[in-house]
C-alpha cells in the first residue's frame, strides 16, 4: 500500500453542497458523528472548513477555528477505507498552515484515547498531550475522556 496521498486529490474550501458527502464519511468513521447542522454552523460561523477531493469525490475534511492568537482543530476525518495513506496528515498540515496564517501561537485539539492511530499522527506532527477532559466524548458505555493536545507554532 502506498503511504503517500494521491497527487490527484486536491484540497478546497468546503461548501454547503458538500455537507451530504461529508456526512456520509462522518457517519462511517465515527460511532457518534457530528450532525449536518454542526457542519452548517461551522460554515456559517466562518470556521475554516476544507475538503480533500479526488476523482471519486470527497475523501476527507477538516475544520479549524482560529481567533485571539489561538487555533483549535475541531474535526479531521478521512473515509475509513482510505485511512493510512497520508490523507489525514495532508489535511492536518493544511489546518496547521491556516492557523499560522492567522498568526496563532498555538493549535489545540482533542482526541479519544481509544484512537491510537490519530494520536500517533498528532505526535508525529509535533503535538503533545497537555491534559485531559473527563467524560468529554459519548461512548458505547457512557462517556470517554479526551486527550487534549497542543502544538506551539513558531513563525516561519
Amino acid at each position: 500500500m502506498n503511504a503517500r496521498p494521491s497527487d490527484a486529490a486536491r484540497m478546497r474550501p468546503m461548501r454547503q453542497a458538500d455537507i451530504e458527502a461529508v456526512m456520509a464519511i462522518e457517519s462511517r468513521a465515527y460511532p457518534f458523528p457530528w450532525t449536518a447542522g454542526i457542519f452548517r454552523d461551522c460554515l456559517r460561523a466562518g470556521h475554516h472548513c476544507w475538503v480533500l477531493e479526488s476523482a471519486q469525490g470527497i475523501i476527507g475534511y477538516g475544520v479549524l477555528s482560529a481567533a485571539a492568537g489561538e487555533a483549535h482543530i475541531l474535526n479531521v476525518c478521512v473515509a475509513p477505507e482510505l485511512q493510512g495513506q497520508g490523507h489525514g496528515r495532508r489535511l492536518l498540515r493544511r489546518l496547521v498552515d491556516l492557523a499560522r496564517w492567522h498568526h496563532a501561537h498555538q493549535v489545540f485539539l482533542e482526541v479519544r484515547p481509544s484512537n491510537p492511530r490519530a494520536i500517533a499522527l498528532y505526535h508525529s506532527e509535533g503535538f503533545n498531550e497537555i491534559g485531559r477532559r473527563p467524560n468529554y466524548y459519548p461512548a458505547a458505555k457512557g462517556r470517554e475522556d479526551a486527550i487534549v493536545m497542543a502544538m506551539a507554532l513558531l513563525p516561519r
